[in-house]
């Protein structure tokens, strides 16, 4: 990884203009920093369990550019093999129409076998920089000011919103999630308390106990917001169906994402990161590691919503993806696009959008885009107007949904 892509990669730290609301926001020193936020608000103890969505979004990231091609096999393409005579992967497990899927990749294969995932081939935004910052900036803003999902958050938003309408595991909120309503950023729900002692939690009780101003009603909303979620122990979940997650920090986030949903808080969107896909030097050594951990993680979280999981739609993507050759360094650079998969909330199983083919590649001598990122994250919001989230789109993704 040359100094420029570290660079970039250090400069994701998102800005801290936006509404955020972390742990720390409930800690000693700042607990009653949420009552501003509160104030014109419904909090969690006034959201009921038949508020909970239709159909929550959990988006996942894939940062640092994967390599959808060795995720992906386009094992019908003998330029793809020329291409890499290192890194082309020579078993994979067959999917149909030509492709084939990582091995490392195989805890997904019961989902594609049951219809239950789609795979939309050669995603990728507008930007042709092949930047990590300006690639990433570009899909998660959706081809305007703010974020994508803050923007769908704000134009749905309900009478009574949810203080746990929308959350990113992680310590920042992602450029998705900004510049709409506020969403939590949070990596454990058991770190999400109020400092301090029986006493003091007695006096704010005291403090916030009568009133019908704006300032006590929302001091006793969130402290019930607060009760609310010490009550849901991630130490004290039970997966179900079996499930059993893995040990990764991805895995992790799910499993909350999974205990949030079932505690029926008002969650309508999630959004995890995963990676660095980064692979220029070595890519054999720990892609298969990440494919991997990303596999093993939805997979169980797949199988401890069991059927729950048609009521929720799962989203993985990346900023681009990766030349079609290797390079010297046993790796791949910076390329264009890659697949995005799909999973649950009446998802049409298979392949969706065109395989532009690697017999005519771009100027730079990257897969083409074949199918824009925005019209993907437009069906999985089943919008009928792309529009009003994305500017310029006038259409999902056809038949990606039953």
């Amino acid at each position: 990884m040359d100094v420029k892509t570290c660079e970039e990669m250090a400069a994701l730290a998102p800005s801290t203009s936006a509404t955020v609301v972390t742990r720390r926001s409930v800690l000693l020193g700042g607990a009653l920093g949420l009552v501003g936020w509160m104030t014109a608000r419904s909090a969690l103890a006034d959201v009921s369990l038949s508020k909970t969505p239709t159909r929550p979004i959990v988006h996942v990231f894939l940062r640092g550019g994967a390599d959808g091609l060795n995720m992906v096999v386009p094992t019908h393409e003998k330029a793809y093999f020329d291409a890499r005579p290192t890194l082309a992967v020579k078993r994979s497990l067959p999917l149909g129409e030509g492709f084939g899927l990582h091995s490392a990749l195989a805890p997904l294969l019961p989902l594609w076998e049951d219809g239950k995932m789609a795979i939309v081939h050669a995603v990728g935004s507008e930007d042709r920089s092949r930047s990590h910052f300006e690639a990433m900036a570009a899909m998660e803003r959706g081809g305007a000011n703010g974020g994508w999902l803050a923007r769908y958050l704000a134009a749905t938003e309900p009478k009574d919103p949810s203080p746990l309408r929308a959350i990113a595991h992680g310590d920042t909120l992602p450029e998705m999630l900004r510049g709409g309503p506020p969403a939590l950023a949070l990596r454990s729900l058991d770190e999400f308390r109020l400092a301090g002692d029986a006493s003091f939690r007695a006096t704010l009780d005291r403090m916030y106990a009568d009133g019908r101003d704006a300032v006590r009603v929302a001091g006793r909303q969130t402290l019930a917001t607060l009760d609310a979620l010490q009550a849901l122990d991630p130490k004290a979940y039970r997966p179900r169906h079996g499930a059993k997650y893995p040990e990764s920090d991805l895995a992790g986030g799910l499993k909350q994402v999974a205990m949030l949903l079932r505690a029926g808080v008002g969650l309508e969107a999630a959004c995890l990161d995963h990676g660095v896909w980064d692979t220029h030097v070595g890519q054999d050594g720990f892609h298969p590691r990440l494919m991997a951990e990303l596999s093993g993680a939805l997979a169980a979280f797949a199988t401890d919503l069991g059927p729950e999981l048609d009521g929720v739609t799962i989203v993985v993507m990346s900023e681009f993806g990766r030349r079609v050759g290797e390079n010297a360094g046993l790796g791949t650079d910076h390329g264009r696009a890659a697949p995005a998969f799909l999973v649950g909330g009446g998802v049409r199983g298979g392949f969706h959008g065109p395989w532009p083919g690697l017999a005519d590649l771009d100027p730079v001598g990257d897969l083409r885009v074949g199918t824009d990122s925005r019209t993907v994250l437009a069906s999985a919001l089943r919008l009928k107007d792309p529009s009003t989230v994305f500017p310029g789109v006038r259409e999902g993704l056809a038949g990606l949904y039953v």
